[in-house]
């Protein structure tokens, strides 16, 4: 029987271990099995609503294993440490508990067709003192981590214990997850104050948002930037472009013209790179930010019984630039894998993959949404903000839900995220 193994439980990863599961797991057509070094999953758009206390990963995210379960596929925990192209295995690293004790050692498993779906994790270019002092949000926990941090600075403020006359937090990229946790921070902060904190109001927040570039969010057009722009200068943001972070330190940010931006929270939000540990692994071709070089069918320069999806693949258009770091594309590489896979075990010709733009939306938590559409509606692309551009950005995650549902389980999901609404918090507050 024919083994797959997908690695990495990300967007598109899921969704591809999911279908195959589906459709060549339950018949015995393939042992398929999906590998990560987490228990859940939590689409990655999303980290900064977790950040923000606005969503409570506890309760949102998806267990892979009872996932596994009901779709056809094993689930294997553990973290990538080699692949053996020769042998066709790849090796699990050894697992240490929360007290660092060994939990599980190190295992192999064969494979006939290899699927890598690792994701991103944040690029701090090596500016110094940035792995010590910011925090990153590639993960649930470092957003449960900032939550929690973010928490004690408001009990702290509210008791009179903190020191400052605000809190301090800055925010180092300007892109999407800088730009909508800065909005969701002002959210909380009005929340929170009818929780019993005291004192809170949006007054009490310094919020500095840092762009070495010449605008925010430049991955969408100059004037929806500008739209966000003008929508987090009245939250009360103070947005610096043109600003070139070259430390970080215990009490805050050094820019390069030697000024300090004082915080007593910094996230690193500034650019992504594939994980480290896939620089070159089992002599794969790389980039220099680690992604792994893909032919047009998504499978590996170098080997065609490996592909690459995501974040982590280094995939060109046809106009030369490579394929954008978003959970659309890896959406759709997922889908084009599938369809490849298939072919491969049926002996058919692999198709190639091209990058189709739906547009970007970026959501200012409950006070607006800005971002712009391509498609079959239009020619071009439309600008799109408030309600409508809400019910879109909402309806993109739906979309994902679907993937690995179904429409009635989904369905039932958002009926019990209506309810929800009504019975929890507004906020996490633990």
């Amino acid at each position: 029987m024919t083994k797959i193994i997908v690695v990495g439980g990300g967007a598109g990863g899921l969704e591809l271990v999911t279908k195959l599961g589906r459709k060549l797991g339950r018949k015995g057509k393939a042992e398929v099995t999906l590998v990560d070094r987490n228990r859940t999953h939590l689409w990655k758009p999303l980290l900064h609503e977790v950040a923000a206390g606005a969503m409570d990963s506890g309760i949102d995210s998806l267990s892979y294993r009872s996932h596994a379960h009901n779709h056809g596929f094993h689930f294997q925990l553990g973290s990538l440490s080699n692949i053996d192209r020769d042998s066709k295995t790849i090796t699990l690293a050894p697992m240490l508990d929360e007290a660092g004790k060994p939990m599980l050692g190190e295992r192999t498993l064969s494979y006939d067709i290899l699927v890598l779906a690792i994701g991103s994790v944040s690029n701090d270019f090596g500016t110094k003192g940035v792995s010590e002092h910011c925090i990153f949000l590639d993960r649930p926990q470092q957003a449960e981590h900032f939550h929690d941090e973010l928490m004690n600075r408001f009990m702290q403020y509210g008791e009179g214990e903190l020191l400052q006359e605000k809190v301090d937090i800055a925010i180092v990229g300007a892109g999407a997850t800088g730009v909508e946790l800065s909005a969701e921070l002002y959210n909380a902060v009005e929340h929170l104050g009818a929780y019993g904190f005291k004192n809170l109001s949006p007054d009490c927040l310094r919020l500095t948002l840092i762009e070495a570039g010449p605008r925010i969010l430049p991955a969408l057009p100059e004037r929806i930037a500008g739209m966000a722009h003008k929508e987090l200068h009245q939250l009360g943001v103070d947005v610096r472009t043109k600003t070139m972070v070259v430390e970080a330190t215990d009490k805050g940010l050094i820019t390069k013209d030697g000024e300090l931006i004082p915080a007593t929270l910094m996230v690193w939000a500034a650019g992504i790179k594939a994980p480290d540990f896939l620089k070159d692994i089992s002599g794969l071709e790389t980039n220099r930010i680690n992604q792994l070089t893909v032919k047009p069918t998504l499978q590996t320069s170098r080997d065609d019984s490996i592909f690459v999806i995501g974040d982590c693949a280094h995939c060109l258009q046809e106009n030369g630039k490579p394929v954008p770091p978003r959970a659309q594309s890896a959406h759709q590489m997922a889908s084009l894998v599938y369809r490849n896979i298939r072919a491969r075990l049926n002996s058919k010709p692999l198709k190639n993959y091209e990058y189709k733009d739906h547009g970007s939306l970026v959501n200012l938590s409950r006070y607006t949404t800005v971002g712009s559409l391509m498609g079959n509606l239009m020619r071009g692309s439309m600008m799109v903000e408030g309600m409508f551009a809400r019910t879109v950005y909402v309806s993109l995650y739906r979309m994902h839900q679907v993937a690995l549902h179904g429409y009635i389980r989904t369905g039932l999901m958002m009926l019990v995220g209506r309810i929800n609404r009504l019975l929890r918090p507004r906020l996490k507050l633990h």
